[in-house]
């Protein structure tokens, strides 16, 4: 019989919260994140808008010890050592106590550190010499002077969940997989596997990114993914409304703890829900493009039934990617029709990202969070800012307000760069 999987603890760090309760009131209240980048001069970029995180304290959730040891750490890290400790913390889980460390395992699915810009352009800048070229013996001699190399070592993806293995003695398995924006919801994903097959009792999982600087921002500016909204902020992010121009990015963490159900009730956990499904696959399109049809959104779908042995008739609500491109939201909407056949037009289906903008790696975990919430306590999240609908969007995307709803269970799907799709279903114990 195969082991069941259940959630136990839940933190997070996002522009709408920086923790759980707050986060989820804010989503319920229907309430945006975005506003004009402060991180970072973005004046000449043609998108200056972003979900930054809010009045961030290492100190609210660490000690003092902690907090010192990452004061050169970028902000993927700190945001993600704080929603772990929320979630093992809310676990009631007490770590020094484990009979057998190998059975905590971690898996994030966490993106690349942010480079220290100001200081590369200033040693670019001092590596040309007026009325030469660049010069990069002496650029190459002013970096190995100048930048600290435990500045340099946060930059590797895995270094979340190294770091995050040694403050909760995790000695399971750990690993760390960048698939864009599938990320966090594959980490799910994978972390429910190794608990499936006996590997481990219990997983951290989840996934942190910030990518608000200079060559975030650049990438997805040349892309014109972005949108311009920059005169109206908060109404920038609109999901599968007409007037979309393109996703507005976030930044943050959201990180769960997983663990099988004997275990679980051994211990006298709390249970938030249980991962019923699972299902991955690829589109094998174009880097950055989506097949019209959905195709593998749709086929992570239906694994995702077949593994739960659900039909779609079962699903109370759906999570959507809901990135608020032309592109994505078109063929998602296409996607759901496929997989769930007419069912679809009866689902409530909504994207948080409307208030959060796109924490990229991060936003799988963040929105299952969403997703056990809604199951909890029996409302489905809007999608904001839903004013002129789309022909081509013909779903029920719970406009702008909050909707009481008894859920059982939920579908929440993600897509990322590359052509990965991950759908996951949670449902109640």
């Amino acid at each position: 019989m195969r082991r069941r999987v259940v959630v136990t603890g839940v933190g997070c760090v996002c522009p709408i919260g920086n923790d759980v309760a707050t986060t989820w009131s804010a989503v319920q209240a229907g309430r945006s994140g975005i506003g004009t980048i402060t991180k970072f001069d973005a004046s000449h970029f043609p998108t200056q808008i972003a979900g930054e995180v809010k009045d961030f304290d290492l100190s609210r959730w660490l000690d003092g010890e902690i907090v010192r040891s990452l004061e050169k750490a970028g902000p993927n890290i700190r945001f993600g050592v704080v929603a772990a400790a929320q979630a093992i913390a809310d676990s009631g889980l007490d770590v020094s106590t484990l009979k057998d460390p190998t059975r905590l395992g971690v898996y994030m699915g966490a993106g690349e550190g942010s480079q220290d810009f100001d200081k590369f352009m200033n040693m670019i800048s001092e590596a040309t010499l007026p009325g030469q070229e660049f010069n990069m013996d002496l650029f190459t001699e002013m970096a190995l002077k100048r930048l600290d190399a435990e500045i340099e070592r946060y930059q590797e993806p895995n270094m979340l969940a190294a770091r995050i293995a040694g403050m909760f003695n995790a000695g399971g398995p750990n690993t760390n997989c960048l698939t864009a924006c599938a990320a966090s919801a594959q980490a799910i994903g994978e972390g429910t596997e190794f608990i499936r097959n006996n590997s481990t009792d219990m997983m951290i999982v989840g996934g942190s990114h910030s990518m608000i600087h200079p060559y975030g921002v650049t990438g997805f500016c040349l892309l014109t993914a972005l949108s311009t909204r920059n005169d109206n902020p908060q109404a920038a992010s609109r999901p599968f409304d007409r007037e979309r121009d393109g996703f507005v990015m976030g930044e943050g963490a959201a990180m769960l703890l997983l663990e099988e159900y004997e275990h679980a009730r051994q211990r006298g956990a709390k249970i938030y829900g249980e991962i019923r499904g699972y299902g991955v696959a690829c589109d094998a399109y174009r880097i950055t493009d989506i097949p019209p049809d959905g195709n593998g959104t749709s086929r992570a779908i239906a694994m995702a039934l077949k593994d739960a042995e659900l039909n779609p008739e079962q699903i109370d609500y759906i999570n959507a990617h809901g990135t608020s491109t032309g592109a994505n939201d078109r063929t998602e909407t296409q996607a759901v029709k496929t997989a769930l056949g007419g069912h679809a037009y009866q689902i409530p289906m909504s994207s948080t990202k409307s208030m959060t903008g796109h924490l990229v790696a991060a936003c799988g975990a963040l929105e299952a969070i969403f997703s056990l919430k809604a199951l909890a306590d029996g409302v489905v999240p809007p999608t904001i800012n839903y004013e002129y609908p789309d022909p081509e969007c013909d779903l029920d995307y719970v406009p702008n307000t909050t909707r009481e709803l008894k859920v059982d269970t939920v579908m929440s799907n993600n897509a990322g760069f590359g052509g990965q799709n991950v759908s996951l279903i949670l449902s109640r114990v």
